[in-house]
């Protein structure tokens, strides 16, 4: 445990970013996942041990994004971000995220920030001024933005690039490089004009942001995923990146020549962090509060995203900050870790706001409670690979795990409490084996789960909490208080005694992932204040004196029925059982040798649109399999899953590709595929029996 108390020691400030989402659509569930929810429970968790906290995010108002919305729905930019940033504050409240404050970059604090930062770095020379060829709509009369020019994708030949990035293969692009582009505005193809843009050196500062990631690689212990990122970008080099762009609805650019241009949103976005912490401490009443977080050497500052945006905030932004400091004058703070979460996958599909696919979370929360939300991603957060929602996976982890382990064990203990001890706390006597037993498992596990926070390993560390709830439950069943009220009253009162001391040990680590709930057991306990003011540390030992009485019991989770989840389409009704195939005895099915396989590189068969050519890891062995999983999965969503495979199938040409193996899929009612996976880590080449 001493290493965990060290960390305990440690009490620097910590300010938290969240990825600012763009305010052109509704916050989906694949967003919680990716970065918010983790950063919520990192926020929550931090302040229960007593930490300096500051939680910041807010809209993302500016870029094509935005005008592309407005230019669909026939009304102005500012009316597309005034109605989805209320939306999206809303759903993020109704959520529970705790943040200090949510702002938006339209505000003028924002504007004068981005200026402030644009003006210093042209004072200096640090910008350079070019001139560029860029795609030009002779029939609208403007330059086209990235995002207002489609076409086909130089890397895969997808049809309908993005002119920023394939989202196919994921590759970022230049709307120059793009096949056949057409104009998203009249549909024509656009012509090749000159103009003159100022550039951020982004390469000449490659060196120290190479050094920079090692350093807090080591320091903080980055993930592997954001290190790969990173080294990539590494290894192509870095370039020179456009800091203004020909667009009207953005950040003003105060320099002559630039007057009909804005600072790019992505040089004008990241710095939304810091104008959001001026608006905070403003809003306190103190204006200079903000530099305490920013420019205090002992912030710990952590930046909770997605893997799409990786690169902005580990080498973007830091060499922003880089180049600020070399001013001498104010040194902001750099990230000391990027904790990105891969994607959240709905049937397969990743979810996205541009396709329309996935499930918004103001229609979620009309229908269903917040915190079995909050509990469900929160132990399938995709944290090094891709992970898949289901509504059955809901339904179990509402009923199976929060019902009948959590809201079981508290409901009985307090009932049983206000039964037979008048609805207090009961004097304990001495402990027994089950006894000790229990509280050794209390006293150990709020080390383990918060140096699994510390970490970033957010389902590991509710894993242990839960462990802990599974332990209570046994316990309670183990000691029979239902017996031992008649024939041992004093050993009833120690097992009730040690029972609440656990249901609040629970209310406590539970928090950061189920706040709600975990107030309501606050509440049936009878305490003072709120669970999620407590000390984490108090968690491991019992704080209730007997004689303390208690609130009023109730049920904490309702269960969700079959008939609840299919009446809104979520889940349909299962079909008929088709007929058992020919049965089969055990020494037939032995003969299929199945092993845990880890697919290393995936990318399409040529001329299909059926076939993926995956490579996969079987042990130390490296086969080449044809899967028939193209409409259900894209190629770099895959890289690094975990799946089953039928290794002793004989070699088969398909569509001219050796295939060595066969993976294994279910077919949903709706007929997606869904690839057969572990739900833990488990070494390729396992056996599966």
């Amino acid at each position: 445990m001493e290493p965990d108390r060290e960390l305990m020691s440690d009490t620097r400030r910590i300010l938290i970013t969240a990825a600012l989402p763009y305010a052109n659509a509704p916050i989906h569930l694949g967003h919680l996942s990716g970065a918010y929810l983790p950063a919520d429970i990192y926020a929550r968790f931090q302040r229960l041990r007593g930490r300096d906290v500051l939680f910041i995010c807010g809209s993302d108002e500016h870029g094509v994004a935005i005008t592309l919305a407005a230019d669909k729905e026939k009304v102005t930019p500012q009316a597309i971000v005034d109605r989805y940033h209320a939306m999206n504050r809303e759903a993020f409240a109704a959520f529970g995220m705790s943040f200090d404050n949510y702002s938006r970059t339209s505000i003028p604090l924002h504007h004068a920030t981005a200026v402030e930062f644009l003006l210093e770095f042209n004072r200096r020379g640090i910008l350079k001024e070019k001139k560029e060829k860029q795609l030009y709509d002779e029939k609208a009369a403007m330059f086209l933005p990235d995002r207002y020019v489609e076409g086909t994708c130089p890397v895969c030949g997808n049809p309908d690039a993005r002119g920023d990035q394939c989202e196919r293969c994921g590759t970022f692009l230049d709307p120059m490089q793009l096949l056949n582009p057409r104009s998203k505005i009249t549909g024509d193809t656009p012509v090749v004009r000159e103009t003159t843009h100022l550039y951020f050196p982004l390469g000449a500062y490659q060196k120290r942001l190479e050094e920079y990631v090692t350093r807090s690689d080591e320091a903080d212990g980055w993930k592997e995923n954001v290190l790969q990122y990173c080294r990539g970008w590494f290894r192509e080099g870095l370039e020179d990146r456009a800091v203004t762009r020909d667009l009207t609805w953005g950040v003003k650019i105060p320099l002559p020549g630039y007057e009909t241009k804005v600072i790019y949103v992505w040089f004008d976005a990241v710095l939304g962090y810091i104008s959001a912490t001026k608006e905070w401490a403003l809003m306190k009443g103190r204006p200079d509060a903000w530099k305490e977080y920013w420019l205090g050497s002992d912030t710990k500052y952590v930046a909770f995203i997605g893997k799409d945006n990786v690169v902005f905030h580990t080498i973007v932004f830091p060499a922003m900050l880089m180049a600020w400091n070399d001013g001498g004058g104010d040194q902001y703070v750099l990230p000391a870790n990027v904790p990105a979460n891969e994607f959240l996958n709905f049937k397969g599909q990743k979810f996205s706001k541009s396709r329309g696919w996935g499930i918004d979370v103001q229609d979620f929360l009309a229908k269903y409670p917040v915190d079995p939300l909050r509990y469900t991603l929160a132990t399938g957060l995709p944290e090094y690979r891709d992970a898949d929602f289901t509504w059955r996976d809901f339904q179990a982890k509402n009923n199976n795990e929060l019902a009948d382990i959590l809201g079981n064990f508290v409901n009985r203990t307090l009932q049983f409490a206000s039964r037979t001890f008048g609805n207090a706390v009961p004097a304990a006597g001495p402990p027994g084996e089950l006894d000790t037993g229990i509280r050794a498992l209390m006293d150990r596990t709020p080390g383990a789960a918060a140096a699994l926070f510390e970490r970033y390993r957010f389902r590991d560390g509710l894993m242990e909490v839960m462990n802990l709830a599974r332990g209570a439950n046994k316990y309670f069943n183990d000691s029979e208080p239902w017996k031992t009220a008649k024939s041992d009253p004093a050993r009833c009162a120690t097992t009730i005694n040690v029972s609440i001391q656990l249901a609040r040990s629970l209310a406590i680590l539970m928090s950061p992932v189920i706040p709600g709930s975990c107030e309501k057991i606050w509440q049936m306990l009878g305490l003072p204040g709120e669970a999620a003011h407590a000390s984490w540390e108090s968690a491991r030992t019992g704080a209730l004196e007997a004689g303390h009485r208690l609130g009023t019991a109730g049920i904490l989770f309702t269960k969700i029925e079959e008939s609840m989840i299919e009446s809104d389409g979520a889940v349909p009704p299962a079909p008929p059982a088709e007929p058992a195939a020919e049965k089969i005895t055990i020494d037939e099915f032995r003969k299929a040798d199945l092993r845990v396989g880890k697919i290393l590189r995936c990318e399409p068969v040529a001329k299909s649109e059926k076939l993926l050519k995956l490579q996969v890891e079987i042990g130390t062995e490296e086969r080449q399999i044809i899967a028939g999983i193209a409409r259900h999965y894209r190629p770099e969503d895959l890289v690094g899953r975990l799946v089953v495979v039928v290794a002793n199938l004989r070699p088969a040409t398909i569509m001219k590709e050796e295939s060595h193996g066969m993976v294994l899929a279910a077919s949903a009612p709706d007929g997606t595929l869904v690839l057969v996976s572990p739900v833990s880590e488990i070494p390729s080449g396992a056996t599966v029996k």
